[in-house]
């Protein structure tokens, strides 16, 4: 392909995730890396990307199409602010940024002197970026911002192997809450799986291969089948008695038993139509009668 019709990139902040899009990016007969710039040792990522010239300053920074900014959340609006300052973005030229919780209004300083400005979000883990570049095929890419830079990252996405997406203007947060709660919170849920075995007797090193064995199976059937067709367990089985023994079990536990109670009811909803609705009933009345225990005191 002529390089007059290749889309030039720079990248500021060449970290994890920089390095591994730089790398990507340089790869592609599409794109041409044209500059690294940030506090990371610029020389070393240089080596690693094997493309691309580096840069000391934003001044210093060669024209291009598409700015990728793929800095720590708390310096995305100080580095679009020194852009702007620094002049080198160029109108109608796209500036992005990486964040899964930052909106692309952290870079509107961009805007105003006529950039288009998004965020391409991969949800992938970047903790080698040798591993991360030679994985990243098929990697799901959440994508937000003006019309132009959904465009460009759209088909940047594309191009490097990702399965690309865009979200409704404003649902960033919600969006990364979704992901939080998916993957943070399996963990804490796995931390209070272990103490409530370690209420039966069992240590973390008999328990853990039992909890993490049936999570995993749990998100196969999830996967294949979705949330609620995937639910088991008495719950789902309007099996009132083993509730009410568990919360029986956990009552010297405090704040085990209100996340117990906190979940069972979340279950109860997502059991849905599969229980009768005096089923459903009784099992609510039994969770929020075990809270009003929990938060009285008694």
């Amino acid at each position: 392909m002529s390089t007059s019709h290749r889309v030039t990139v720079n990248l500021i902040g060449p970290g994890r995730v920089g390095r591994t899009f730089a790398r990507l990016i340089s790869s592609h007969e599409e794109y041409c890396l044209r500059a690294l710039h940030g506090p990371e040792a610029l020389i070393e990522a240089r080596a690693f990307v094997g493309a691309g010239q580096t840069a000391d300053r934003l001044e210093d920074l060669p024209e291009a199409n598409l700015w990728l900014i793929a800095v720590p959340d708390s310096l995305i609006a100080p580095v679009a602010q020194a852009l702007t300052n620094a002049g080198v973005v160029p109108p109608g030229a796209v500036a992005a940024h990486f964040s899964g919780a930052g909106s692309p209004e952290l870079l509107a300083p961009l805007r105003s002197q006529g950039a288009s400005v998004g965020c391409l979000h991969p949800v992938y883990s970047f903790a080698d970026p040798e591993k991360a570049a030679a994985g990243f095929a098929g990697t799901a890419c959440a994508i937000d911002g003006d019309d132009a830079a959904c465009a460009m990252l759209l088909r940047l996405a594309n191009a490097l192997g990702g399965k690309p997406f865009r979200l409704k203007p404003g649902s960033k947060a919600a969006y990364h809450a979704a992901l939080c709660i998916a993957s943070n919170y399996l963990a804490t849920l796995s931390g209070l799986a272990l103490t409530s075995a370690g209420h039966a007797g069992l240590d973390p090193a008999q328990a853990l291969p039992l909890i993490s064995g049936l999570m995993a199976q749990t998100l196969d059937n999830i996967a294949a089948l979705g949330p609620a067709a995937a639910l088991t367990g008495p719950i789902v089985r309007g099996d009132v008695g083993t509730v009410q023994s568990h919360l029986e079990a956990l009552a010297e536990d405090p704040p085990l038993i209100a996340a117990y109670r906190r979940l069972g009811l979340a279950t109860v909803d997502l059991a849905g139509e599969r229980l009768s609705p005096a089923t459903q009933a009784s099992l609510r009345a039994l969770l929020n009668s075990a809270a009003t225990a929990d938060f009285s005191g008694s």
